[in-house]
C-alpha cells in the first residue's frame, strides 16, 4: 500500500486537483494519425525511405478521399430525387473493401489490389483494384474522372510486402473524414510538409517540388484574377495550382464564379506518373474537385498547332533543370530553335500559349490584355548563346520581359545547387527596359540549405518594390531598347558585306558550272586552258566565301552578346571573394586564349625574319 504524505504536524498533505487534459485539436489529431501512419510504414521491408512511402500513403488516401466524395454527392443526388452513376463501382468503393477494421488483410489483401485477376470482397472473380481502376480510363469522357483515376493509377504500384502492415495502414487512413473542410484544410498542409521531407529525401525527385515562398511571390507578383485561364505546363506536384487557387478563391462572391473556378481557372499538365498522383491529391486536398491535369509530355505536340483557343492569361511554371528531350520532340519546334534542352522548349511552348491582344476568347469577345508568364529558370538560360540566344531574340522581340528576379544560390538545395532565376514576360513586345531585383541572403549567410531555407519574409523588399521600382542597391535597370539598336547599327555593315560577299560567290556558281561542262568536252589542247580559268574561278569563289564568314562572324560578335542576360549587380561591391567560380574559370581561359594568340603572331614573326 503506498504511503500517504504528512505534515510535520500528523495532517495530510492535500494534492494540488489534476488538470484535466485538453483534447486534441483536429491538427494535432491529424498530425499523429499520419505520424503513426508514416511509422507503420517504416516497419515495411518493401519500402525504401520517403520516395516509396509517401506515395503509398497517398494512393490510399486518394481511394479514400474518392469514396467519401462519392458519398457526399450520393446523398446530394437523393435530395434532389436524381440517380446517382458512381465514378466506382462496387466492389472497388472504399466502403466496399477497406473501411471494416476487420476487413481482407495479408496475402489476400496484396492480392486484390495488385493481381491482375483475384478474389474480390463479395467472394466473386473479377479484376483486381488496381488492374479496375486503370481500366476506367476506357469508360469516361477524356477528362473525366474516371480518366483522371486511371491515369493516376497508371503508374501506381504496390510496394509493400506485408499485407498485414498495409491493412494497418488502411485503417488509420479510414480515421480521416474527408467531407469535413476542417479535416481537409489541416491535411492540406500536413500533405505539403510530406512533400517537402519527399523533396528533402529524394534526390531528383526534389524537382518535382518547388519551394512555397518562390511559388508564392510568384503568385502574388503575377495576380491571376478569376475569369482568366492559368496553367502550369510542367505541374510536378501541383504547387502553383494550389497557389493560384488560394489567391484566386477570395475573389469569388457567386456559386457560378465558384463553378467557374473549379472547372475553367486552372489547368496543368505533367508527364510523369508519381507527380502526377501527387499534384491530383494535393489539389483536392486544397478544395478543387476536379482538377484540370493532363496526363503526358507537354512538349509532344507541334508548337504551330497552339490556336488562339487554347491560349491561356497566364502561366506559371518551374520546368525541369538540365533535362534532355529525344529527337522526336525536337521536330515539334521550329528548325532554327530546335534543341534537346527542356527548358528552352518548355520557354517557346510557354511563349506560344499565351493570349495574344485581340485574339478571340470564349463567350465570343476578344482578349483586351496580352497573356503573361511568370518561369523559374537556371542561370544558363541567361548566358546562353546559339539557339538559347536566338530564343532570347524572339522572346524580346515579341514580348516584354519587365523582370528578372535573380536568386541566391542554395534556393531549391538539396535538389540542385544551381542558381535560378524568375522571369516575368508578357505578350506585347518589343522590350524596352529589363528590371533586374537580385534577392540578397541573409546577413552572414552564404547559401540556403535543407535545414536553412529561404523564407517567404525575404521577399518583403521585393514586393515592396514591385509598384513602385527605384534603383537600389539590389534592384537596376537596363535599357535593352538602346543596346539592341546600337548593336543592330554596329553589325549592319558586316552583315551587308558578307550578304554582298555571299551574292558574288552564289554569282559564280554558274559560270564555273559552265567551265567544268567545257572541260568535259575539250581537246587536250584547250583542256588546260580551261583548267586554269576553273580553279582561278573556284579560288575567287572560296575567297568571297570566305569574306562571307569572317564578316558574318564579325556583324554577330557585335549583335549576339547583347542576349546574354546573365549581367551582374552593378551596385555589388566588386572583390575576388565575391566573384563566381565559373566566372572566374572563363576570365582565366579567355586570357590564357589571348596570350596563345600574341605567342602565335610572334613564332610567325620570328619565322618571317629568319626566311
Amino acid at each position: 500500500m503506498a504511503k500517504t504524505a504528512t505534515t510535520t504536524t500528523g495532517e495530510k498533505k492535500t494534492r494540488a486537483p489534476r488538470k484535466a487534459k485538453a483534447p486534441l485539436t483536429t491538427r494535432e489529431n491529424l498530425s499523429g494519425l499520419i505520424s503513426t501512419a508514416r511509422k507503420i510504414l517504416r516497419k515495411d521491408k518493401g519500402l525504401s525511405g520517403d520516395v516509396d512511402r509517401l506515395p503509398l500513403l497517398t494512393w490510399v488516401m486518394f481511394l479514400k478521399f474518392l469514396d467519401d466524395l462519392e458519398i457526399v454527392h450520393e446523398e446530394e443526388a437523393v435530395l434532389d430525387g436524381k440517380r446517382y452513376q458512381s465514378i466506382i463501382e462496387a466492389p472497388y468503393r472504399w466502403r466496399d473493401w477497406a473501411a471494416r477494421e476487420d476487413g481482407i488483410s495479408g496475402d489476400e489483401l496484396l492480392d486484390f489490389i495488385s493481381q491482375e485477376y483475384a478474389v474480390r470482397t463479395d467472394g466473386s472473380s473479377g479484376k483486381g483494384l488496381f488492374a479496375y481502376l486503370r481500366g476506367l480510363a476506357g469508360e469516361g469522357e477524356k477528362g473525366s474522372q474516371r480518366e483522371v483515376i486511371a491515369n493516376v493509377f497508371k503508374g501506381v504500384q504496390n510496394r509493400m510486402v506485408s499485407g498485414y502492415l498495409l491493412r494497418d495502414i488502411v485503417n488509420k487512413i479510414n480515421g480521416i473524414n474527408f467531407s469535413a473542410s476542417e479535416e481537409i484544410h489541416t491535411l492540406s498542409h500536413l500533405y505539403e510538409s510530406m512533400l517537402r521531407e519527399m523533396r528533402d529525401a529524394a534526390g531528383d525527385a526534389g524537382e518535382f517540388y518547388t519551394p512555397r515562398p518562390v511559388v508564392r511571390f510568384m503568385v502574388q507578383v503575377t495576380d491571376p484574377r478569376l475569369g482568366e485561364t492559368v496553367l502550369d505546363p510542367a505541374c510536378g506536384t501541383g504547387g502553383f495550382l494550389v497557389e493560384a487557387y488560394d489567391h484566386i478563391a477570395p475573389q469569388v462572391t457567386t456559386p457560378d464564379q465558384r463553378r467557374n473556378l473549379q472547372r475553367d481557372v486552372l489547368y496543368g499538365q505533367e508527364a510523369k506518373p508519381l507527380p502526377y498522383m501527387l499534384a491530383q491529391m494535393n489539389l483536392l486536398l486544397h478544395g478543387l474537385e476536379a482538377p484540370q491535369i493532363t496526363y503526358g509530355n507537354t512538349l509532344a505536340r507541334k508548337i504551330t498547332e497552339i490556336g488562339h483557343s487554347e491560349r491561356v492569361d497566364v502561366i506559371l511554371t518551374n520546368p525541369p533543370f538540365g533535362g534532355e528531350e529525344e529527337v522526336g520532340i525536337k521536330g515539334n519546334f521550329p528548325p532554327n530553335m530546335q534543341t534537346a534542352e527542356t527548358t528552352l522548349l518548355f520557354l517557346q511552348y510557354i511563349m506560344r500559349k499565351l493570349r495574344v491582344t485581340g485574339a478571340p476568347v470564349a463567350g465570343g469577345s476578344s482578349a483586351n490584355r496580352g497573356g503573361r508568364a511568370a518561369v523559374v529558370v537556371p542561370n544558363g538560360t541567361l548566358f546562353g548563346d546559339g539557339i538559347s540566344a536566338v530564343i532570347k531574340e524572339e522572346m524580346l522581340k515579341e514580348f516584354n520581359l519587365h523582370t528578372i528576379v535573380r536568386l541566391p544560390q542554395g534556393v531549391f538545395a538539396p535538389y540542385t545547387d544551381i542558381s535560378a532565376n524568375l522571369l516575368f514576360f508578357e505578350r506585347g513586345g518589343p522590350t524596352e527596359t529589363i528590371w533586374y531585383y537580385e534577392l540578397p541572403l541573409p546577413e552572414g549567410r552564404k547559401k540556403y540549405s535543407k535545414t536553412a531555407p529561404l523564407l517567404f519574409d525575404e521577399f518583403d523588399p521585393v514586393l515592396a518594390w514591385w509598384n513602385s521600382r527605384e534603383e537600389n542597391p539590389q534592384a537596376w535597370k537596363v535599357d535593352f531598347s538602346a543596346k539592341r539598336t546600337a548593336a543592330f547599327e554596329a553589325a549592319t555593315p558586316y552583315w551587308q558585306r558578307a550578304g554582298d560577299a555571299r551574292n558574288a560567290a552564289t554569282a559564280l556558281g554558274k559560270p564555273i558550272r559552265e567551265l567544268e561542262q567545257a572541260c568535259q568536252v575539250a581537246g587536250n589542247g584547250e583542256k588546260a586552258t580551261l583548267q586554269e580559268q576553273l580553279r582561278a574561278l573556284k579560288a575567287e569563289q572560296q575567297a568571297f566565301e570566305l569574306t562571307a564568314k569572317t564578316a558574318q562572324a564579325e556583324g554577330d560578335a557585335l549583335y549576339w552578346p547583347i542576349y546574354n542576360l546573365d549581367l551582374k549587380n552593378p551596385n555589388a561591391k566588386a572583390g575576388i571573394e565575391h566573384a563566381d567560380p565559373m566566372g572566374l574559370i572563363a576570365s582565366m581561359r579567355t586570357h590564357e586564349a589571348e596570350v596563345m594568340r600574341l605567342l602565335g603572331e610572334i613564332e610567325a614573326l620570328v619565322a618571317g625574319g629568319q626566311a
